[in-house]
């Protein structure tokens, strides 16, 4: 089996699981974002609220993992795609889902992940946002061979 041994391997990895995820989940709704992997210590991904990246005419949204998170088992990596998911299905449908500029994830939110499987518990500070993998996800990654 190859190894994702380098940036660009593991980020076409993402995109693939990120397609999967679209298609499971999401109908095919979601616009593909530019999937980065960068350092950000205080949350396991994120997703830019503008679409950032430019490429000819074709502009995307940023959904970044971080990189201090990735040696998490995959069902976890996975939710984390899926909660940026829920945030990103949420901008393209004008539903808001965030308070306290995109910090406080609110109960539309919660009901957008749980109907797509994740298992999210409140914060004290930042709101519905605790997001665990649940056996739906388990199974959707066997499923899946991630």
């Amino acid at each position: 089996m190859k190894k994702l041994t380098n940036y660009q391997r593991a980020t076409q990895y993402l995109v693939k699981i990120f397609n999967a995820i679209n298609e499971e989940y999401f109908n095919n709704e979601l616009d593909i974002p530019t999937i980065t992997i960068q350092s950000t210590t205080r949350a396991y991904g994120h997703v830019s609220t503008q679409k950032i990246w430019h490429n000819n005419e074709v502009s995307t949204y940023e959904l970044n993992l971080s990189a201090d998170y990735m040696n998490r088992p995959i069902e976890n990596v996975v939710a984390t795609l899926i909660h940026e998911g829920c945030h990103l299905y949420a901008m393209t449908k004008g539903i808001k889902d965030t308070s306290n500029r995109g910090v406080y994830h609110n109960k539309r939110f919660k009901m957008l992940a749980e109907e797509r499987g994740l298992q999210i518990e409140k914060h004290n500070k930042y709101g519905w946002t605790i997001t665990s993998p649940t056996e739906e996800t388990l199974d959707f990654c066997i499923s899946r061979g991630f």
